[in-house]
């Protein structure tokens, strides 16, 4: 098994895996939080964290026939060109601080926004690239723990944004924000010979999940739809910082 794992480990693994991939076939987001939340809870999360953003750069290829109509590309461009500004300092800090310091910052703050989110609270103006590519920054210097979506989606579930806009617009951007991630993490020694072969053992368990995620999404209103996204960022940071308080 790669990274020594046990036959228990993997298996529990393998299955928060399905569950995660489930996640972003229906949303567009929070896979990799989730899978390095649970993950965290039975081996160390932090050479899985460029198995994570294989994984999402691979599930891209199978949602890409049903997203390509509705990615917002101005946003995601803005988004990335702030995000590739961070995440080289967010990468180094990761490495030199440790994870967990990292994380319960992050899952604070994702906190904050889930709860002002529940509250009903939109954005009443639109939002211009030096707004976006502001959130890119701070999605960049998340990415590093794994959680880089989460201020994203925090962001865009604040403004008036159709179900289907959202959830590709995340996946677009989530891809491009693990490709700039993932030659950083290989230059702190992260990606090695273990990260491939656990790409291509969790590739039938993505299909799968990924599957029916998406053909949840298809049966989902917009109202049911926003509602998950906010409650999911709520569980994702309560889970983050659940995380990190157990270590201790």
């Amino acid at each position: 098994m790669p990274f020594d794992l046990g036959p228990g480990t993997a298996a529990a693994l393998a299955i928060a895996l399905l569950g995660a991939a489930y996640v972003r076939g229906y949303s567009g987001f929070g896979f990799s939080a989730i899978f390095i939340a649970f993950a965290a809870l039975v081996t160390n999360p932090l050479p899985l964290i460029p198995v994570v953003f294989a994984c999402e750069v691979l599930m891209t290829v199978f949602q890409a026939r049903g997203i390509r109509g509705h990615v917002d590309w101005r946003r995601v461009l803005w988004l990335l060109l702030g995000a590739a500004v961070a995440v080289p300092f967010s990468v180094s800090v990761i490495l030199s601080v440790g994870e967990d310091t990292a994380r319960i910052t992050i899952s604070a703050i994702i906190l904050l926004m889930s709860l002002v989110l529940l509250t009903g609270w939109t954005l009443k103006t639109r939002i211009g690239p030096l707004g976006h590519g502001g959130v890119g920054v701070l999605s960049g210097a998340c990415n590093s723990a794994g959680i880089g979506g989460l201020p994203v989606a925090a962001f865009m579930s604040a403004q008036p944004m159709e179900a289907a806009v959202f959830r590709a617009t995340m996946i677009v951007y989530l891809t491009g924000l693990d490709i700039i991630t993932l030659p950083w993490l290989w230059a702190g020694g992260l990606v090695t010979w273990d990260t491939a072969i656990a790409v291509v053992m969790a590739f039938p368990i993505l299909g799968v999940g990924i599957w029916l995620g998406s053909r949840q999404f298809l049966s989902a209103s917009p109202s049911t739809f926003k509602r998950f996204a906010v409650m999911l960022l709520l569980a994702l940071s309560v889970l983050g910082l659940l995380r990190v308080l157990l270590r201790m």
